[in-house]
């Protein structure tokens, strides 16, 4: 099994994919004037990804997306230790998680409704994670202007956290068009879950009026940015709002610009919310140079450390049950 580029279209929109972690490369979609560009940071082709390039431009992430406090968790009286690639934590699966591993195409169409099928199986002991687990990951474009992603896991024998994430970064004025401090935001969610120096939650659950985390109503996302270190990477808890067949609003981001809209549905609980702190001159498709604050993540996700938060919603599946978890991307124009 080789690492290759595949395409879904419907004449509106032209995404680009690649099985290797099941990576979305590139997005074409139109502004108000009907002129493409294309809105996710990458490379032109996998050899990049492969040779760990990329700052998980694309991918889905897992076994467990985001930071694991000191690589360590109990399940079941046994004591489980990851990979420490995000030092004093494992980050996003650890050393060789799901964005860096070949996955199985089970199904490719460009039919009427196009779309792509990916499968994963983790193995027992990999990275640390107990259990083997069967991933799949269905891409498709269910209408002329969205992007739907569908993760389904099961774990074949033993218990085991699964929170997989989908890690495309967002320029919605084009990947190469500077940073994304003017683009505005609109984040569905009152709360969110404060961490400590290491990016670990503190395990409360913190109300995000008043505070320069507060985006439920839309504004700039250079606004107070200068308040925080470096950037924001914080997960958001999501609020049970406005829901579209299953999924509830989580996110809406306009491009000042190019007048894009992208709106963003899920069913997972919280969204991690990143504006590409630490991407620095990273060379991606055309030779466009990507800097701090390229683009942005919009990670919808169980919480982070949820599997050493009891207060936190579980992430443990149980063999005979599915962690499922879906995403719709909605564009439109302003």
């Amino acid at each position: 099994m080789a690492a290759e580029l595949y395409e879904l279209r419907n004449g509106t929109i032209t995404v680009k994919l690649t099985n290797f972690g099941a990576t979305i490369t590139s997005l074409l979609v139109p502004d108000a004037n009907g002129k493409l560009a294309d809105v996710v940071l990458g490379f032109d082709t996998v050899e990049p990804y492969q040779k760990g390039l990329s700052p998980y431009f694309g991918c889905i992430v897992g076994r467990v997306a985001n930071r694991i406090k000191d690589g360590k968790f109990a399940l079941n009286g046994a004591e489980y230790s990851l990979y420490i690639n995000n030092p004093p934590n494992s980050l996003h699966g650890g050393k060789i998680g799901f964005d860096k591993v070949l996955w199985e195409v089970t199904e490719y169409n460009n039919n009427v409704f196009p779309s792509i099928t990916f499968k994963y199986q983790s193995k027992d002991g990999e990275e640390g994670y107990p259990g083997d687990l069967s991933v799949t990951a269905k891409y498709s474009l269910p209408s002329r202007t969205s992007l739907k992603l569908e993760m389904e896991a099961v774990p074949l024998n033993k218990a085991t956290p699964v929170n997989l994430a989908q890690h495309t970064y967002w320029n919605l004025a084009g990947h190469n068009s500077g940073n994304i401090l003017d683009h505005s935001i609109q984040i569905l969610a009152s709360h969110l879950t404060p961490v400590d120096k290491n990016l670990i939650p503190t395990g409360e659950i913190m109300p995000v009026s008043g505070t320069c985390f507060d985006f439920t109503t839309e504004k700039k996302i250079g606004s107070r940015i200068h308040e925080l270190q470096v950037g924001y990477d914080h997960n958001y808890v999501l609020d049970c709002g406005e829901e579209r067949s299953g999924l509830k609003h989580a996110a809406k981001v306009k491009d000042p610009s190019g007048s894009r809209v992208l709106d963003l549905w899920t069913d997972a609980p919280g969204m991690q919310f990143y504006t590409g702190n630490y991407v620095d001159g990273v060379v991606g498709k055309g030779g466009a140079v990507y800097g701090k604050h390229a683009a942005l993540c919009l990670e919808t996700q169980g919480f982070p450390n949820a599997i050493n938060q009891p207060n936190f919603p579980s992430v443990v599946v149980q063999p005979g049950e599915k962690s499922k978890h879906t995403m719709l991307f909605e564009f439109s124009t302003d």
